[in-house]
């Protein structure tokens, strides 16, 4: 019907992020406001306000399972918290400025994180105390403005240098890199079957690029303003870009 179903007041600040749980049956918005809030999608109610971070937080992520949280912000700190309580179960120091995005391994056990301090940071969430890998990704030369993980646990990673790569996090080998954006990387999104990446440059333009081979297959200029988002449908026939316009 195209109408509005609910509109949801509670955040002090501006929204800065939502996503919906794996289930379906939350979302998580961020705020300027330090919070993080729950939502019941089916009654539109706020479940739990998540309180501990100290400035705005920039980015959420649910686990597969859609049993924990993880989010990350200008202060610095990864948060992880248990959806069904809100209770916060561990705060992961390491990055040296602003977490500005994340993402679950499909095995749940790792926990990929992007910061302003241009390196990426991989978690091992079955430690008691987790860690990072010896060594952090690191090639990006800007900060790291979005992340995705592929079905199959590949991750790729936008940037501000203008530059889109994919990693194997098991070797922390980076696969193939992908130049082409004249503006910096806004949003990325595999197809289902991985054999496509799409990305969304702080420009009119939307990518699509072949994993296997690093090229771009299309570059999209239907868009009047800049790019902001890009998703495909689950089977992968359509995507889908949000712009500025």
């Amino acid at each position: 019907s195209g109408q509005l179903l609910w509109r949801l007041s509670g955040h002090t600040g501006p929204v800065k992020f939502c996503r919906f749980s794996p289930d379906g049956r939350l979302f998580a918005t961020t705020s300027c406001d330090c919070t993080i809030r729950l939502w019941d999608a089916a009654e539109a109610k706020c479940l739990h306000v998540l309180k501990g971070h100290q400035r705005s937080v920039e980015t959420v992520s649910f686990s597969p399972d859609s049993k924990q949280l993880a989010s990350g912000g200008w202060d610095k700190r990864v948060m992880l918290w248990e959806v069904q309580s809100g209770q916060m179960l561990r705060h992961l120091g390491g990055h040296q400025d602003a977490i500005q995005s994340s993402d679950f391994a499909p095995s749940s056990d790792f926990l990929a994180t992007g910061s302003w301090d241009s390196t990426i940071c991989i978690w091992d969430l079955r430690m008691e105390i987790p860690v990072i890998f010896p060594h952090e990704l690191e090639g990006h030369s800007g900060n790291i403005s979005c992340l995705c993980y592929s079905a199959s646990g590949l991750l790729a990673s936008g940037s501000w240098d203008k530059t889109i790569h994919i990693w194997k996090p098991s070797t922390r080998s980076l696969l193939v890199q992908l130049k082409g954006h004249v503006t910096w990387v806004k949003s990325i999104a595999f197809s289902p079957d991985e054999s496509q990446l799409a990305s969304a440059g702080y420009s009119r333009t939307v990518k699509v690029w072949d994993c296997n081979t690093g090229k771009c297959i299309e570059t999209l200029k239907g868009v009047l303003d800049v790019a902001h988002a890009c998703a495909f449908t689950p089977d992968g026939k359509l995507l889908v870009s949000g712009a500025a316009d």
